[in-house]
């Protein structure tokens, strides 16, 4: 695993950068088994990914799954990219969100969104990994605005297919997403076609949204979250994005930590 100056770069002023053959045929074989795992021994938190569409299963943050994941997070290459990209000395793995999307008359794209909203953290040192088990074309791929991790934080999306922008929190502590889908022709946006292997790594206050998936096609995601030294806790709306429910005792601007997470070499 080697992390070029130009994927280095891409991060840090573009959001996202695209890791080409990341993973090789066995660990994508191990992370394909921890996704059926997630699937099959929902969380508390699972449920649909687009309320009122059908199609769409999501889990995430499951209180089994670190114990489960752990010898893969160790063993594959996600710390040493991470503190690559940022630069950092440590590296500890926040949660996985599993996605399942084989909607038999298609499912429509994911609302524009950021994922920081919902999670109380803040900081450069932050990473997704998305990870496909189909091969997905660039359009039918995750999109994103370019550099949109550097500008405004917005409010959540509650993802209402009448209303893309509707915000999830009924507070006016984070502004409203803009209209980007009718506006797409304003904005810089990109996608990465992949093949399985190849990852998209992405910081989790970039803008990005899911093209929709056509009939007859599935799509299996494994998206893996990490954070390292720079990451402080962040207060947002109505108390949400606590992941572990003791940090709720933490200041705005304490160090982003707690024992439950596991720390990478």
């Amino acid at each position: 695993m080697h992390i070029s100056d130009e994927q280095k770069r891409q991060f840090r002023t573009d959001g996202l950068t695209l890791l080409p053959g990341f993973l090789d045929a066995d660990e994508m074989a191990e992370a394909l088994r921890l996704f059926e795992w997630s699937m099959d021994n929902p969380g508390p938190a699972a449920g649909d990914l687009l309320p009122g569409r059908e199609g769409a299963r999501q889990d995430l943050v499951n209180p089994k799954a670190p114990e489960v994941y752990e010898d893969f997070l160790r063993s594959a290459p996600f710390a040493k990219a991470s503190k690559a990209l940022w630069n950092a000395r440590n590296c500890w793995f926040m949660y996985e969100q599993v996605f399942r999307k084989d909607g038999a008359d298609g499912v429509g794209r994911t609302p524009w969104h950021q994922d920081l909203p919902y999670l109380a953290i803040e900081g450069d040192d932050i990473a997704v990994f998305w990870i496909s088990f189909e091969a997905v074309p660039a359009e039918r791929s995750l999109e994103f605005i370019r550099g949109s991790h550097k500008g405004t934080l917005y409010n959540g999306s509650a993802f209402d297919p009448e209303d893309e922008t509707k915000p999830l929190y009924p507070s006016d502590a984070l502004p409203r997403i803009p209209p980007y889908e009718v506006e797409r022709d304003k904005h810089d946006i990109v996608s990465f076609g992949v093949e399985p292997g190849d990852v998209i790594v992405f910081h989790p206050a970039i803008m990005h949204g899911g093209a929709p998936t056509p009939a007859g096609t599935i799509r299996r995601t494994l998206s893996l979250r990490f954070f390292g030294d720079d990451a402080v806790f962040a207060k947002r709306p109505f108390g949400g994005g606590v992941i572990v429910p003791a940090m709720k005792s933490l200041s705005a601007g304490d160090p982003f930590r707690h024992e439950s997470f596991l720390e990478l070499a």
